[in-house]
């Protein structure tokens, strides 16, 4: 398996498998015993990790809210709990999903350590929101680690997919329209931006785009541990989905 492959064969559940716990009933559970709605401890949870900072530090760095919503809900939850606080109750709430769903899954421990190679090596530049999250450190449970590993590399794809949506010249409010059509409102949007065939084709290179990037970051792997990696991801995302549907 190339890197290439690795990495169109893993995103989507990566995707996926990664934001499962931002809405998960005991996520929820848990901000409203800090005083938090859902959406603002996903605010402030998921954003925690870059601190105390202006909310425009938050706009930037999730790219795909107007800064309007975003203002609104950082400013307003930041006045309950601490950021860094907020950040890591947030991922703690990751790490009981992973030890709760993910302890049966086998080549836990082979996974981390692939995963956490990768990130060892991934250039932070650029990517302050996955540089933040990273930087916390891992539970020492293997199926807590391993699916922090998935929200690392969730931020990871993330982070790299943003920054090649602003160079290719599109804006992330297009880039949402066309990639979540049905939930511009949702993200502030209300009108939709509007988007053309040019900027749909300019998406498409920005997936290929991103895509090569992360390529060379799996490059890191040797075959086993990529083939390793994917195994482990497809059971990650299949057991999610079983256990949430």
């Amino acid at each position: 398996m190339t890197p290439l492959e690795l990495v169109q064969q893993t995103s989507p559940p990566i995707n996926e498998a990664g934001a499962a716990f931002y809405f998960h009933p005991d996520t929820l559970a848990r901000g409203k015993e800090l005083g938090l709605d859902g959406f603002r401890f996903y605010f402030l949870g998921r954003g925690g990790v870059l601190g105390d900072v202006d909310a425009r530090v938050i706009t930037s760095s999730f790219g795909y809210f107007h800064s309007s919503i975003v203002t609104k809900m950082w400013n307003s939850s930041r006045e309950t709990m601490d950021p860094r606080e907020a950040g890591r109750a947030y991922l703690a709430c990751a790490d009981a999903l992973g030890t709760a769903l993910l302890s049966d899954i086998e080549g836990l421990e082979a996974f981390n350590e692939s995963a956490e190679t990768v990130t060892d090596h991934a250039d932070v530049a650029g990517m302050a929101l996955y540089a933040g999250t990273v930087a916390e450190p891992l539970p020492d449970d293997p199926a807590a680690r391993a699916y922090r590993n998935v929200v690392n590399h969730r931020e990871l794809r993330g982070g790299v997919h943003l920054s090649a949506i602003v160079a290719s010249g599109l804006t992330a409010a297009q880039a949402h329209a066309i990639r979540r059509p049905d939930d511009t409102a949702g993200f502030g949007w209300d009108p939709a931006p509007e988007v053309t065939s040019a900027d749909r084709e300019s998406l498409r290179e920005v997936d290929v785009r991103t895509d090569a990037v992360l390529a060379q970051m799996f490059e890191v792997l040797s075959d086993s541990q990529r083939a390793g990696f994917a195994d482990t991801i497809a059971s990650i995302s299949a057991t999610l989905r079983t256990a949430l549907a």
